[in-house]
């Protein structure tokens, strides 16, 4: 059965490059997280105000003895 050479490890330098790179990917992710977390909240955010305006707009025709301005 054939020896296997114990495994290397990085240099320093070479550590502190993993290092590096894992705090980046980290990082990325985490970014993106949050950013999915804005969208979802900018899309029910226009929701809201679309369902407000058509409420508005509803009250306005039915009360308010009229179209709305806006449209």
């Amino acid at each position: 059965m054939p020896h296997d050479d114990p495994p290397a490890y990085p240099s320093p330098e070479g550590l502190m490059q993993l290092i590096l790179e894992w705090q980046q990917a980290f990082t990325g992710l985490m970014l993106q997280g949050q950013q999915n977390q804005f969208r979802v909240l900018a899309a029910w955010q226009k929701a809201t105000q679309d369902t407000q305006r058509d409420w508005m707009d509803r009250w306005i025709c039915r009360f308010g003895g009229g179209v709305p301005l806006d449209g």
